[in-house]
């Protein structure tokens, strides 16, 4: 989670994860070229980039998120399993935006439209009722594992101190026009940031997590404070949060600007 301008590495440097990532694109590349008609492959190459992709692609991208979100429902939940199936060692998904040591004065700032910020302690949200789940937490490079995680629900959290809405009221989810569209979170460092439709905000299984396998989470898992959202994979469960906004405007998202979809849901 550096800047949106990542060095070049001697190859020997390259992380093995981006060289798959680097592969899987490489890959798909090649069976488009073979899928499509000559002209239409150039069509393809030759177009401007947005967001790391070639337009055409991309406006395939948006597309495919445009019909997952059709068949989004707050009703539907992730399959949950015992908390003796966990991993005992929960796997690290990547260490961008953690990678200096975890700020002494951390507190978590949260951004209203027309109001002071919030700055709040981890103690503020322990201090909402805790929600414990034990499901598969899945990477998009393909791997997956199941992980018991414990905090307290976003939504709690959002109805406590009345954010996400343009009345300053607590969130109602029959009263979409009052609600903003989107949930932007980035590090303190603000070298990683997401942007997280309102409605899988709002889902009842998305959390704001402090503890895994029932102990305060460490430094490579996002301590103080990170996000599991179940039904996205793990590119959008942002670790130490440092800042919460709204905003109807997508905010911007570290791997879209790399060339994946914005939605990334499961």
């Amino acid at each position: 989670m550096s800047s949106s301008k990542e060095p070049k590495l001697p190859e020997s440097d390259i992380p093995e994860s981006v060289v798959r990532r680097q592969m899987i694109k490489s890959f798909g590349w090649f069976t488009l070229a073979a899928a499509v008609p000559v002209g239409v492959y150039e069509w393809i190459t030759n177009s401007p980039k947005l967001l790391g992709v070639k337009k055409p692609l991309r406006r395939v991208l948006d597309a495919n998120e445009q019909i997952a979100e059709t068949y989004f429902s707050d009703t539907h939940l992730v399959p949950t399993f015992p908390v003796n199936q966990a991993a005992k060692n929960a796997r690290v998904n990547g260490y961008d935006g953690i990678k200096t040591p975890i700020p002494e004065d951390w507190k978590l700032q949260i951004d209203r439209p027309g109001a002071e910020s919030l700055m709040l302690t981890i103690a503020d949200i322990k201090a909402l009722p805790k929600h414990e789940m034990v499901y598969e937490f899945k990477c998009i490079e393909g791997w997956s594992q199941v992980q018991h995680w414990g905090g307290a629900r976003l939504s709690d959290f959002l109805e406590k101190y009345k954010l996400g809405t343009k009345s300053g009221n607590a969130p109602n989810p029959d009263t979409t026009d009052d609600l903003f569209k989107h949930v932007g979170m980035e590090t303190p460092d603000k070298g990683y940031y997401v942007g997280i439709d309102m409605e899988s905000a709002m889902h009842p299984q998305t959390l704001l997590a402090y503890e895994l396998n029932g102990e305060p989470i460490t430094a490579p898992h996002g301590a103080p404070l990170r996000l599991i959202i179940p039904v996205k994979y793990g590119v959008k469960n942002l670790k130490r949060i440092g800042r919460i906004f709204f905003a109807d405007e997508r905010p911007r998202d570290f791997w879209t600007e790399r060339g994946y979809d914005y939605y990334v849901g499961l």
